[in-house]
């Protein structure tokens, strides 16, 4: 048996920390992503892989020495690799005559592969390469998808997938202007994908909104897709799928109109309205003879006393 498939039982304090924060739960931690140099790498592929870590940092790995693997043809080793590393993105980066300046992107369920595509680098403009000022680390980017493509190919809708879950960041509960400082655009065009990462700036306008300027940063890809390894329909629903415990309840006797208007129906027993208890005015009080009437009948006068 595999020594990181067998049961462990934790022995001190710490160990068990580290065991409970891989145990499932409701809200996830932020993915991490592992970027592999193989066998065969060249320095273009070394580089796209050390910029794309930089952007991706802290929630990234970086393995410095080369693997000799073929991820298409045998997932043993990136499965250990993330078992190890605890992380369920990669980015694998290769360089052979047939497939020139190659990466590889895929994602992880349970550990397993569950899609992978391949892309080859036609044209790269590094991080270093561009003088300009950069983003601080750790920065959630902005993303921005170009070409109708994305919507209407379903391998390039698998890769706009991938890509939004590889470059999303951690979940925010708010944010505020002047974080939104860097965003990467990615265009589908031509059979081509053109990834262009810009800083923000927040220029004055002479009014409360600021006027926004992009400036490039870098790192500037031309790609092209090559392979995929898409999963299948029923493996790939099965990933998506939310535990009870994140699913809303449902509310009963509430409905929305087209405007977004809440309505609520009140369930309430049959009341007696003549029973009702009005508001006590002179105006409201009633006359001697709608009383004789309620009592059937007039009343005898009393007699003056002498």
């Amino acid at each position: 048996m595999d020594a990181l498939e067998r049961v462990v039982k934790p022995k001190t304090k710490r160990a068990k920390r580290f065991l409970e924060k891989r145990e499932p739960k409701l809200h996830e931690n932020t993915k991490n992503a592992m970027l592999i140099k193989g066998g065969n790498a060249n320095l273009t592929v070394t580089e796209v892989l050390k910029d794309i870590y930089a952007v991706k940092k802290p929630f990234a790995v970086l393995y410095k020495r080369k693997n000799i693997t073929r991820p298409f043809e045998d997932q043993t080793s990136l499965e250990f690799f993330s078992k190890k590393s605890d992380c369920s993105l990669f980015l694998f980066g290769s360089h052979n005559k047939k497939r020139p300046n190659n990466l590889i992107i895929g994602r992880m369920f349970d550990y397993h592969v569950l899609d992978m595509i391949e892309l080859g680098v036609e044209k790269f403009v590094s991080l270093k390469d561009i003088k300009n000022s950069k983003c601080p680390e750790g920065t959630k980017p902005m993303l921005i998808f170009a070409g109708d493509v994305f919507d209407v190919n379903e391998e390039y809708r698998r890769l706009k997938s991938l890509l939004i879950d590889f470059f999303r960041g951690p979940t925010v509960p708010s944010i505020r202007l002047a974080g939104l400082e860097y965003v990467l655009h990615f265009t589908a065009v031509d059979g081509k994908i053109y990834m262009r990462s810009y800083k923000v700036l927040l220029k004055k306008s002479g009014c409360k909104i600021p006027r926004i300027e992009l400036e490039e940063m870098g790192p500037s890809l031309d790609l092209v897709m090559r392979r995929t390894h898409l999963a299948s329909d029923d493996l790939y629903k099965l990933s998506l799928k939310q535990p009870k415990g994140l699913k809303p309840k449902k509310k009963k006797n509430i409905s929305h109109d087209v405007f977004g208007t809440t309505y609520g129906r009140i369930h309430m027993q049959k009341q007696d309205l003549s029973k009702l208890q009005t508001r006590k005015m002179k105006g409201l009080r009633k006359r001697p003879a709608e009383k004789s009437a309620e009592d059937g009948g007039a009343t005898p006068k009393k007699s003056k006393s002498a």
